[in-house]
């Protein structure tokens, strides 16, 4: 087996998040990796929410197609009349949608779902059977966008082969292979010699937990650092580039990502470095105007004063816990979507894309 069988191969063991078999939605349990890579099987809606809102699904992507399939968990049997099934699904829509509110791919996938199921409909199995197909295709048009992002971001890794990354954006946040490490997978298959600098992302590690597993699993060499290193390497000069991934773009370019990715872009300007973000055009809200209009999720305090269920600050201490900061759009060099690498100004830039889709 050569060099380039072996590396497909490991690529194509990348884990998934998600899984529709046999009209049962399964899930790949994110809280307990890398050490237990358990499967839930989603039997009503309210553990496809939980599943969301608890992270053992993440990644704006991911979550995405989670709901798309999620909508239809358990549905398949009713006996609901049409305008009952109708009216169900429209509930179950909006109880999706409220379980995270930054991540803009999971209401564009629901309402996605909702605008087929507004057509008019002989009886609830065509209805059904109409918007598994519509889930599939968001699940599959995701794939085809993660390889097409690899491919249209793999130049820059070639030209800036010492990246930084923070949180997940790999195979675990999507479908498959990923957002911001696409394009380093790519450039792994060329045979760039390419090192990945892990952010471990607190406060729940996701960089630590899933993004050095995914890249260790495959063999791209990588280097796990706290998220205070970050500036320490690269004004050692060993960053040549931060490439994130997105759970929100709007129309003026700002980004929603990870909490810390902010700290990333500030550190890149003052460094000179290229600082990109990679996602598929479904993460890009053209309907908000600026980042001050995106509702940033405040998780429980708990992911901060306790691990693993210990408690490890002071009693009653006051504790912030955003998910989510906002990069302005002047600390971002490029975006990588699935049509191209959309650059500055974005207010320009974003909506010619739209036109283009």
């Amino acid at each position: 087996m050569t060099k380039s069988d072996r590396t497909v191969k490991s690529l194509n063991a990348l884990p998934r998040a998600v899984l529709w078999d046999n009209r049962t939605l399964r899930i790949l349990d994110q809280r307990r990796m890398p050490r237990d890579r358990s499967l839930i099987a989603c039997h009503q809606v309210e553990d496809v929410f939980e599943c969301i809102q608890t992270l053992a699904v993440r990644g704006a992507p991911a979550i995405g197609i989670a709901a798309a399939y999620g909508l239809l968990v358990d549905l398949f049997e009713t006996r609901l009349p049409l305008t009952q099934l109708k009216q169900s699904l429209s509930d179950r829509a909006e109880y999706l949608i409220s379980a995270r509110p930054t991540a803009v791919n999971l209401s564009w996938a629901v309402n996605r779902m909702m605008g087929v199921a507004s057509d008019k409909f002989g009886d609830t199995r065509e209805l059904l059977e109409r918007l598994e197909a519509e889930a599939i295709a968001i699940h599959q048009e995701d794939i085809e966008a993660c390889h097409q992002i690899g491919d249209h971001g793999v130049a820059l890794v070639r030209q800036y082969p010492n990246v930084l990354t923070h949180c997940n954006a790999g195979s675990l946040a999507v479908s498959e292979l990923g957002t911001a490490l696409a394009p380093i997978y790519r450039a792994f298959e060329e045979g760039v010699k390419v090192h990945v600098f892990v952010d471990e992302t607190r406060p729940l590690l996701q960089g630590a937990r899933l993004t050095a597993f995914e890249l260790q699993s495959v063999g791209v060499d990588c280097t796990l650092i706290t998220d205070n290193m970050a500036a320490h390497m690269m004004a050692s000069g060993d960053v040549d580039m931060v490439l994130v991934g997105a759970d929100r773009i709007v129309a003026n370019g700002d980004v929603a990502n990870k909490i810390g990715t902010l700290n990333l872009a500030v550190l890149c300007q003052h460094f000179n470095i290229p600082f990109y973000v990679a996602c598929p055009v479904s993460t890009i809200d053209i309907n908000t105007e600026s980042g001050a209009d995106i509702v940033i999720e405040q998780r429980n305090p708990t992911e901060v004063t306790h691990w693993k269920g210990e408690q490890i600050s002071p009693d009653n201490i006051n504790v912030a816990n955003p998910a989510f900061d906002v990069t302005p759009a002047n600390l971002v060099t490029g975006i990588i979507t699935e049509i191209g690498i959309v650059k500055p100004p974005f207010d320009e830039s974003l909506r010619v894309m739209e036109g283009k889709t």
